[in-house]
């Protein structure tokens, strides 16, 4: 049996206990399952990625899930970057681990498994420093931060001031409200998918927002829009967002229900 570690928001424990690990990820190709790291015999490399799972999560403390996976369990195995080119390797979880503890650093590197994991192979669950790892990414130590949006953290210590001193050029502020709602108007009804998710991502920026413009939405054919309007106004503190995320709940998609529980889970 291959022993790996998976990296949680502690709040997840529960629901980890009696149901494993949510095939929540999403690997190369758009397949979804769960990220892990081998147990190796260094603890710093084994929890290599709590730092910043921690500092991009928003979740609060973090906890080590060990689960044991047969030897001949398919996974995924490579460097974070190889993900993006769809390189990472087709391999049994046995080779996965071999690979990863013959490298001379592993330091970047996952496992994926392309399915959720049962409660019958966790193995423990663990409290861990929240100290391990890089902070932004292996060798970041003397190296300009990024403040570009996908790179900053909402709230962190010290961000707004980094963003003064280092403003991204690529980054400007926001459309406004009116403007994006008139780009969602133009798109037509029931509206182009496109056009719709890049509005709702915006949306997704801000801490409230024009909600009953929105709702319409929510009968969009597109499951993508759907699930995007979940996320969209998953920490808006807007009114009436528990009860636009009670009727998608019932969505007919399962990634529209499943972004569902993942918001009402670390909320």
């Amino acid at each position: 049996m291959a022993m790996f570690v998976h990296l949680t928001a502690a709040g997840n424990v529960r629901s980890i206990r009696r149901s494993g690990i949510r095939a929540a990820g999403y690997g190369q190709g758009g397949a979804r399952g769960v990220y892990c790291f081998p147990v190796l015999p260094s603890y710093t490399l084994t929890h290599q990625w709590l730092r910043e799972l921690a500092r991009f999560g928003g979740q609060g403390r973090m906890v080590a899930v060990h689960v044991r996976l047969d030897d001949d369990q398919d996974v995924l195995v490579g460097r974070y970057s190889d993900r993006r080119r769809d390189a990472q390797a087709a391999v049994p979880a046995a080779e996965a681990v071999r690979r990863i503890a013959a490298l001379d650093d592993p330091r970047g590197w996952e496992v994926f498994v392309p399915r959720a994991i049962r409660p019958r192979e966790l193995h423990r669950i663990r409290a861990v420093p929240q100290v391990a790892g890089w902070r932004y990414k292996p060798d970041a130590h003397g190296t300009r931060p990024c403040t570009c949006f996908g790179c900053q953290v909402r709230g962190e210590y010290g961000g707004r001031r980094l963003r003064e001193r280092l403003p991204h050029p690529l980054d400007g502020p926001p459309p406004p409200p009116r403007m994006l709602l008139a780009r969602i108007a133009a798109a037509g009804d029931p509206g182009d998918p496109a056009v719709l998710r890049e509005a709702l991502d915006w949306f997704g920026r801000r801490r409230r927002g024009p909600l009953a413009e929105l709702t319409r939405l929510a009968a969009h054919p597109d499951p993508g829009v759907r699930e995007d309007l979940v996320w969209a106004v998953a920490g808006w503190s807007t009114p009436g967002v528990a009860g636009l995320l009670d009727e998608l709940a019932d969505d007919p998609d399962q990634d529209v229900r499943e972004a569902v529980e993942a918001v009402r889970e670390t909320s």
